[in-house]
């Protein structure tokens, strides 16, 4: 049993993300949850190995960057911008639903699916473009994310959306009175750049999304308000989308979901969590993404505040994000990913008991 557990693989995640969906199914008496996610699973299968071929077609290959990992080279020419066969398919089931509901919450996900979907896709056009493993620059990226979470932040705040109640549990909020603003704008850019950060080993970026859409729809769903229960099934459909990707996104990758998908995934999670109050618990579920950027911006700073006061800068990690110094300290790539993917089941689960006892 234990050899099992240890070796935590693509099928071991889709039987465990399965049966707990089916679980959760069954103890609410309402299959269009496990249905949906059944099916967008498929739909991404299908989408994902015909779309292959596509982009061999077109030459749609990733260049990787001289100063990563040396055993990333070899993972140069791989396809790239896959986060078309997830995004889409979304984007036109959200499309069916709002047509049909016509909900002001369902728009403004609209909104910022499409704007983060296309900040992606322009990114990722650039860096096949120009042979180069960035397209646009930090700010340039950092500036278009920024105006869509602001037209966001304005559009909900006009429609009084925006809720400055950040709940904890039923009988337990936060007030943040005017502070919610920027919590919506970090919500928003922070979530999108920590999934694009995490994204760097095979599998890794697809499979905890997979995880914590599951959990992010499981909240949703606890919170027993009828009005909510269309972003649990949009969770819950994004959850599938995640997991038939990551047949093809597996180590070793046989395609990359690029920004077009990293960007937009982090979008989807942060803005269904602001559209349903679930701040609290997708900062526990997200905690993978979170260490992930953590590790980055401490680098970061550390290097230059050691620059400024010794003029030689020092690191505290041998690269970030925090993947690259595990795989650096000789921890081969699958077993960081399957690890990291153990680590995020703890923490939907952390954060679903939490959300039942408080």
């Amino acid at each position: 049993m234990s050899g099992k557990i240890k070796n935590f693989n693509f099928k071991s995640l889709l039987i465990f993300n399965t049966f707990a969906l089916l679980i959760t199914s069954y103890s609410l008496n309402n299959f269009i949850f496990i249905g949906v996610y059944v099916l967008f699973f498929f739909i991404a299968l299908f989408s994902t190995k015909n779309g292959l071929k596509i982009i061999k077609s077109l030459s749609l290959l990733q260049n990787i960057r001289n100063d990563g990992p040396a055993n990333h080279l070899k993972k140069s020419n791989t396809p790239t911008m896959g986060g078309i066969f997830i995004i889409i398919p979304f984007l036109i089931f959200l499309l069916i639903i709002y047509t049909n509901l016509s909900s002001p919450k369902l728009y403004l996900l609209l909104l910022s699916i499409f704007g983060f979907f296309i900040t992606g896709f322009l990114d990722d056009y650039l860096s096949i473009k120009n042979k180069e493993n960035t397209g646009l620059k930090s700010r340039e990226k950092f500036i278009l994310q920024s105006a869509i979470s602001i037209i966001f932040i304005f559009l909900a705040n006009q429609k009084d959306l925006i809720n400055p109640l950040i709940e904890v549990s039923e009988s337990w909020g936060i007030d943040m009175s005017i502070f919610i603003f920027p919590i919506y704008f970090f919500v928003l850019v922070g979530m999108s750049n920590s999934v694009n950060l995490s994204d760097g080993l095979d599998g890794l970026a697809a499979g905890c999304s997979a995880i914590i859409f599951y959990g992010l729809g499981t909240e949703i769903l606890l919170k027993e308000q009828q009005e909510l229960i269309v972003f649990s099934i949009l969770c819950y459909s994004m959850s599938g989308i995640c997991l038939g990707f990551l047949k093809y996104n597996k180590y070793p990758a046989k395609i990359f979901m690029g920004d077009t998908g990293s960007l937009t995934i982090g979008a989807i999670l942060g803005s269904i969590a602001l559209l349903t109050n679930s701040i609290f618990v997708l900062s526990i579920f997200s905690g993978i993404f979170i260490i992930e950027s953590l590790s980055v911006i401490i680098q970061v700073g550390y290097f230059k505040i050691t620059k400024k006061l010794f003029n030689n800068g020092k690191r505290i990690f041998l690269m970030a994000p925090i993947h690259h110094h595990f795989e650096l300290k000789g921890v081969k790539e699958k077993k960081i990913v399957e690890s990291f993917w153990k680590i995020n089941i703890m923490l939907v689960i952390l954060g679903i008991v939490l959300k039942i006892i408080l």
